[in-house]
């Protein structure tokens, strides 16, 4: 057996994880002062969780433990706080709190860490890997975390029933197959060895297995809360979805556990029995406010201690009242959806059109944070896995009008989804940056029908599902560092949303998903962006650069650019 704790950024370390401590991951900070210096949004360069204020940040945590209160302001309800099931950024920002997986985060790499496995190694044909897990945890409801614990929760994931599963998915774009479908699954067992050792067996080498363990979907629940929950039997409702009962009240190992969901607030408490730092927050109130105007107008009055998604009109404003703006490393992918089964779409020449009647900087000017960058291919620059030779589509507008006559293409109306009522890391503005792209298409002689949906009306579900529409706008997120997490999941397989089938590509991120790291696996994936340049089953746009806003009463936040955000490792300021 080999050591297993390397990723493409950094080595992550045998021994303890200690959750509790001062992060270190990459971030700038702005200090009020002055408006243009906070309009400065650009480089990712200050080491991250020292204080954001010159207070002297007190003792984590008091003789009494854990007793702050700590209010954030999020841009949506989550859909589901049952990790395993939830595919949005908002579901994860809560369960991130309360589930814990056997792999973390190095707060300043991303890189995979020691977390409930203690440890791990892997076998020389990189198909079985052994976990050693910590002896000190238990879940919030008393049950022991041990190995019997760790195996049910990936039969769990592997045998999930048809009627509990997505298209988005994490555990889908992973591992490729459940239990009904054994011939194209990666996972194939997860054996006992004694209470606290683990084996994973694997079908094939997945180099991309380590660093997705530290994605949300994949944190370990209380196999009796899953049972007494029901949580495959999506038996209730939720803001218009079908939820199960564990998702209403999931149970983790986290430092915080779960309280109540009503409405626009989740309320979570520290959890006293907690195995690593508690820190100094006992009570987390995640409260939604979907306009970033009432987000901003929240901050100022003090109503909350913090909120995610700070747009460009926010920084003046936050300067001029002496509140912080943090920014993460950009790892998030924001693209042009092209519906390839979509009449005229299944044309590659007319999708060659759509790239080149967009000028992208033009679409991002003014509307996202200073250091967003124009994408030419959808694996962010921190995987050092860019193609310099992906096919370049620059802005023009005759190009696209001769490849639309060569396309054949009549006129016909050309729908295009678009969200209302939201923010993401990935679309601060979604209707301004419509408005831009659909003049640019316009002017190049698409005919385009504007199709707005409110996004708590199931955006998602719409765009990734058979819905007549021709483009739609969406992004993702990144949740670990890996190429597979960006092009595996967008086109490791045929899927609803861009109807695009590519055996070539398809081949290609499996074999970069079995190699391991080095300039073999680099040359897989610039041959998989080369191919994915060449046929354009979506535009990228832009990396886009996300912020958050914090009051003076945050000395410290662990920002995340994998948004692994844990709130025993913010500190407040004394006041």
């Amino acid at each position: 057996m080999t050591d297993s704790g390397t990723a493409k950024s950094g080595t992550a370390k045998s021994g303890t994880a200690t959750p509790g401590s001062p992060a270190l991951s990459r971030r700038s900070v702005i200090r009020a002062g002055a408006v243009a210096a906070a309009l400065m949004l650009a480089g990712c360069t200050a080491e991250a969780d020292s204080p954001a204020t010159a207070s002297t940040a007190p003792t984590p945590s008091g003789p009494a433990g854990p007793n702050a209160r700590f209010t954030f302001a999020t841009a949506a309800r989550p859909v589901t706080l049952d990790p395993a099931l939830a595919a949005d950024t908002e579901s994860y920002r809560v369960t991130r709190q309360v589930l814990e997986g056997l792999v973390g985060v190095d707060a300043l790499t991303s890189a995979p860490t020691p977390l409930l496995a203690k440890r791990w190694t892997k076998s020389e044909d990189r198909r079985t890997y052994t976990f050693e897990l910590r002896r000190d945890v238990t879940f919030h409801d008393g049950e022991p975390f041990n190995a019997e614990a760790v195996r049910r929760n990936f039969e769990r994931w592997y045998t999930l029933p048809e009627s509990a599963r997505s298209n988005s998915l994490m555990y889908r774009s992973v591992f490729r197959g459940f239990s009904d479908s054994p011939k194209t699954a990666v996972y194939r067992e997860c054996v006992v060895e004694d209470e606290y050792t683990v084996r994973v067996e694997l079908t094939e080498p997945l180099d991309s297995f380590i660093p997705a363990l530290a994605a949300p979907a994949f944190a370990m629940s209380s196999p009796k809360a899953l049972a007494d929950a029901h949580a495959d039997d999506l038996t209730q409702e939720r803001n218009g979805r079908k939820v199960s009962g564990y998702g209403v009240s999931p149970v983790g190992t986290g430092p915080f556990r779960f309280v109540s969901w009503n409405g626009d607030a989740v309320e979570l408490a520290a959890y006293p029995e907690y195995w690593g730092e508690a820190g100094q927050i006992g009570t987390v109130v995640f409260r939604t406010i979907s306009s970033p105007e009432g987000r901003l107008r929240a901050l100022k009055k003090g109503e909350v201690d913090g909120y995610d998604l700070v747009t460009v009109n926010d920084v003046g404003d936050l300067a001029r009242n002496g509140l912080q703006i943090q920014q993460r490393d950009p790892y998030s992918i924001l693209y042009l959806g092209i519906n390839s089964s979509f009449p005229g779409l299944d044309s590659v020449l007319m999708r060659r059109a759509v790239a080149h009647a967009i000028d992208k900087p033009a679409v991002l000017d003014g509307l996202f944070l200073n250091g967003t960058k124009p994408a030419g291919q959808f694996l962010p620059e921190k995987l050092g896995l860019t193609s310099d030779s992906v096919t370049g589509y620059g802005y023009d507008v005759e190009k696209a009008g001769e490849l639309l006559k060569e396309a054949g293409y009549d006129g016909r109306e050309l729908p295009f989804y678009y969200p209302r009522r939201v923010t993401r890391s990935y679309l601060p503005t979604p209707e301004k940056v419509y408005a831009r792209l659909s003049s640019q298409l316009t002017a190049a002689g698409f005919n385009i029908r504007p199709v707005p949906v409110d996004w708590s009306e199931g955006y998602l579900e719409k765009v990734q599902g058979k819905e007549d529409r021709a483009f739609h706008l969406l992004g993702l997120a990144g949740t670990y560092e890996a190429g597979d997490n960006f092009v595996g999941t967008l086109f490791g397989g045929y899927t609803d949303e861009f109807s695009y089938n590519d055996p070539e590509v398809f081949s290609g991120i499996e074999k970069a998903r079995s190699l391991g790291d080095g300039q073999e696996q680099t040359d897989a994936y610039h041959a998989i962006s080369d191919r994915i340049s060449e046929r354009v089953p979506a535009v990228p746009l832009a990396f886009p650069i996300s912020a958050l806003a914090l009051s003076p009463r945050v000395a410290a936040y662990p920002t995340s650019p994998v948004l692994h955000e844990v709130f025993n490792r913010v500190t407040l300021a004394e006041r």
